[in-house]
């Protein structure tokens, strides 16, 4: 009984549940942004090459043949679409958490610290 006690309090724990969720949110993320690049900046971006190849479909980008460039263009464009993404949303946490973060005061003076500062003060004073 330990054991189903144990895993139970481990699945319903805060972290699995929020990871779980990033998990489906990211793959759901991943589909739009691969259709952003597959259904529109790809065609848009290599519309000139295809052009220039005669050729209608990015798939049918081809050297020798049997190497499709076309798809790999297409991949290194989804992976810097991410990256950035994914850049500018970290961003925009790390300012936020910066302004969150409350500005720390100086640390009230001791009796002895407050009388050594004015005993330097004095010091200073004097010519």
């Amino acid at each position: 009984m330990g054991f189903v006690k144990e895993f139970k309090e481990f699945a319903l724990k805060g972290n699995v549940v929020d990871l779980a969720i990033a998990v489906v949110i990211g793959a759901a993320f991943g589909k739009i942004v691969t259709s952003l690049i597959d259904d529109i900046i790809t065609p848009l971006l290599l519309k000139p090459a295809l052009d220039a190849a005669h050729l209608s479909n990015l798939d049918q980008l081809t050297i020798f043949g049997t190497v499709k460039y076309g798809n790999f263009l297409s991949a290194v464009l989804d992976f810097i679409v991410i990256a950035l993404i994914l850049f500018l949303i970290i961003k925009a946490m790390n300012n936020m958490k910066k302004k969150e973060v409350p500005v720390a005061s100086s640390p009230a003076l001791s009796t002895t610290d407050q009388l050594l500062k004015e005993i330097r003060d004095e010091l200073k004073s004097k010519p």
